[in-house]
């Protein structure tokens, strides 16, 4: 059984496609957090980014950079943010976000108990 995306990618359900090459697909997510959200998947799928091999993982952001690029123009966004989360769907894909002002960044709020945390998670997390 595949995921939504590789369903997508066999026709089997609808998308609104924007941008397309030989190894990755990129269409307007369904439930948007603005205008001209864009997810941009590579067609042969893998669960989690960072187990993609170092040239599936250079390919899959030289294609964000080329759809970043696309929604600056068509939209006259000044700037688009990018979201990987790993979670909604098994199925590496990267969001893409057009804004003009930090206000648009669909970004969760501060987390009051790891910013209590910050010198001890260095700690953990030093050479």
């Amino acid at each position: 059984m595949g995921t939504i995306f590789d369903k997508i990618l066999a026709g089997e359900i609808p998308c609104h496609r924007v941008w397309e090459d030989g190894d990755h697909l990129a269409f307007l997510d369904i439930n948007p957090r603005c205008v001209g959200h864009t997810l941009v998947i590579p067609k042969v799928g893998s669960d989690y980014l960072f187990d993609l091999p170092p040239q599936r993982y250079q390919a899959l952001w030289a294609a964000a950079h080329e759809v970043a690029k696309k929604l600056e123009r068509v939209l006259g966004a000044t700037r688009v943010c990018v979201a990987v989360h790993g979670w909604e769907v098994r199925h590496v894909h990267v969001h893409l976000f057009p804004t003009t002002s930090v206000h648009d960044v669909p970004f969760p709020p501060v987390d009051p108990a790891a910013k209590a945390q910050l010198s001890s998670t260095a700690r953990l997390l030093a050479p």
